[in-house]
C-alpha cells in the first residue's frame, strides 16, 4: 500500500509539495536521529534492497551521506563512478537509464550538473529516484535536513525569519530552502550582492538585501551559502577579501541578528570567504555539524519511504496483469 500522505515514488524537488507532504517526511526522519547515533538499534528494513549513487559531479558529503543511510537500514549500495563510465565515453543519459533498468535497482539517487537532467532520468526507470542536486534547480534532501535541524531546535519554523546569504543565484540549496521554509510559514530574506540574486526571486516571496547589516537584523536563523566559483561565468564578485568584508559572516554582522540566532551552512564551506572561522566554530550556536548528521537520518527516512511506495506499485502493477 502506498503512503497515504506520500504517495510518491519520486522526491525530484520540495516545490509542489505540500505542508502536510513536507512535515510527513520530517516526522518519518526524526526518529531515525537516534537510530543512526545508536548502531545497536540499526533497521534491516532494505535488506535484499539494492541502492545506486549515481553522481555526474563530484560529492563527498551528499554521496557518503546517503550511502550511509542505505546502509543503516541494511541496503546494498553500489557508488557509479562516473568518470571511468560508459557515460564519459559518451553513452547518452537514456542510455544510461536503458542500462540501469537491466540492473533492476530499487532506488536511483542522481546528482547531475545540468537542471532538469533528473527528472528526465525518472521518466525513463523503473524504479524510485531521488534528486540528489540537479544543477541550479534543487537539492531536496539537503533542504528538508536543513528543516529538521530548525525544528528540533526551535520546535517550530512557522514565524520564523530565516536569512540565506551568499551565492543564491546558483544555489540549489536556495531555491530548495525556499520552497519549503516558506510552505511552512518562514519569512524568508535574501541577503547578496546584485549580481548574486536571480531575477525575479520576489515573486517566489522573499525579501531581498544587498546589505548584510539591515538583512541580518532581528533574524532567527541566518543560514551562509558557498561561492560557487565552478558555475560562474565572469566576475560577479570583485575579490574574496572585498567579498567577506560585506557579506561574510562574522561576529560583527552576526550581532544584529538575535542573540540565540542559529548559523548554518550546506557545506563545503569557503572558511574567510563567506563565514568566520569563529562563528563557524561556535558550538553554542553553530548547528553546521549536526546538519550533516541529521542529514543521514532525513535519507535514511526518504529512502525507506520511498522504497517502500515503489514496492507497492510493483506489487499493484503484478496484480493487475
Amino acid at each position: 500500500m502506498l503512503d497515504p500522505v506520500f504517495p510518491h515514488c519520486h522526491l525530484l524537488g520540495i516545490e509542489g509539495l505540500s505542508p502536510l507532504e513536507i512535515n510527513h517526511l520530517l516526522d518519518l526522519a526524526d526518529p531515525y536521529v537516534e537510530i543512526n547515533r545508536n548502531r545497536e538499534n540499526a533497521s534491516e528494513s532494505l535488506k535484499g534492497r539494492t541502492i545506486v549513487n549515481l553522481f555526474f559531479e563530484n560529492s563527498t558529503r551528499t554521496r557518503t551521506s546517503f550511502e550511509l543511510a542505505a546502509l543503516r537500514l541494511g541496503a546494498n549500495v553500489i557508488n557509479m563512478q562516473i568518470g571511468s563510465s560508459s557515460v564519459a565515453k559518451g553513452e547518452t543519459l537514456i542510455d544510461t537509464a536503458v542500462t540501469l533498468n537491466a540492473m533492476h535497482p530499487d532506488v536511483l539517487v542522481v546528482r547531475h550538473p545540468q537542471s532538469g537532467a533528473v527528472k528526465l532520468l525518472s521518466e525513463k526507470v523503473n524504479c524510485a529516484v531521488i534528486n540528489g542536486g540537479d544543477g541550479s534547480h534543487e537539492h531536496p534532501t539537503q533542504a528538508l535536513l536543513d528543516a529538521l535541524t530548525i525544528r528540533r531546535r526551535r520546535s517550530k519554523i512557522e514565524g520564523l525569519k530565516v536569512a540565506i546569504c551568499g551565492d543564491v543565484a546558483h544555489s540549489r540549496v536556495a531555491r530548495s530552502n525556499f520552497y519549503l521554509l516558506l510552505t511552512l510559514g518562514a519569512e524568508v530574506r535574501v541577503i547578496a550582492p546584485r549580481t548574486l540574486i536571480p531575477s525575479h526571486v520576489e515573486k517566489l516571496g522573499v525579501q531581498t538585501f544587498n546589505d548584510m547589516r539591515k538583512g541580518l537584523k532581528d533574524c532567527d536563523i541566518v543560514m551562509m551559502l558557498r561561492v560557487q566559483n565552478e558555475r560562474m561565468t565572469g566576475s560577479l564578485i570583485p575579490s574574496v577579501r572585498e567579498y567577506f568584508r560585506f557579506f561574510g559572516l562574522d561576529r560583527e554582522k552576526l550581532s544584529l541578528a538575535k542573540p540565540d540566532a542559529l548559523i548554518m551552512h550546506p557545506g563545503p564551506m569557503n572558511r574567510g570567504v563567506e563565514i568566520d572561522s569563529d562563528v563557524a566554530d561556535d558550538f553554542e550556536r553553530s548547528v553546521i555539524r549536526e546538519q550533516v548528521e541529521l542529514g543521514v537520518a532525513v535519507r535514511m527516512a526518504v529512502l525507506e519511504l520511498l522504497a517502500k511506495n515503489l514496492a507497492a506499485t510493483r506489487t499493484n502493477v503484478s496484480a493487475a496483469s
